[in-house]
């Protein structure tokens, strides 16, 4: 007997033997195996993804909402909207409680191009895309911030108004 022989008779009973485990464990495996649809949901911070979940989905919780807001739409549909960095989960279930999906969701920081200016510890951020405009981030110093958005709610207010001069 030679040895190549040799080694083929000992790899050949355990190879037969791992495809019987195999067959007997296949099933097991396919049930265990991570859903697709349960991946995570990756979103930008200050925008929105929609994503499609069953039709029969009435309630919505979410674990940090500082992190980011779900909002269920009509035909399984929901609205992720990423608010702050990092990540968080929400669970989607029926109207007997049954938890239909449970999935992580992951916010990231904005994908335009900023300019980030440091004053000392204070931090203002721009969106150059083309051309520089104050951008409100969250991290940027409290004055910043506060007069940024003073300004989106006073236009945003003209907006509403038609025009006319709100008091």
């Amino acid at each position: 007997m030679s040895f190549s022989s040799l080694r083929m008779r000992v790899r050949a009973p355990f190879g037969i033997r791992s495809l019987a485990v195999g067959m007997v464990l296949w099933p097991l495996a396919v049930l265990a195996a991570p859903d697709p649809a349960g991946e995570a949901v990756s979103v930008n911070v200050d925008q929105a993804k929609l994503v499609k979940l069953p039709a029969r989905v009435v309630t919505i919780v979410v674990g940090n909402p500082l992190i980011a807001d779900v909002s269920l739409q009509t035909g399984g549909v929901v609205v992720v909207t990423g608010k702050g960095y990092g990540a968080t989960n929400f669970i989607a279930m029926d109207r007997a409680g049954e938890v239909l999906v449970d999935r992580v969701i992951q916010v990231e920081g904005p994908t335009d191009q900023l300019v980030t200016i440091y004053r000392g510890v204070e931090r203002e951020t721009y969106s150059c895309m083309p051309a520089c405009q104050r951008r409100v981030t969250l991290g940027d110093g409290e004055g910043y911030f506060k007069s940024t958005i003073d300004q989106a709610t006073a236009l945003s207010g003209q907006a509403i108004a038609g025009g006319k001069p709100t008091n």
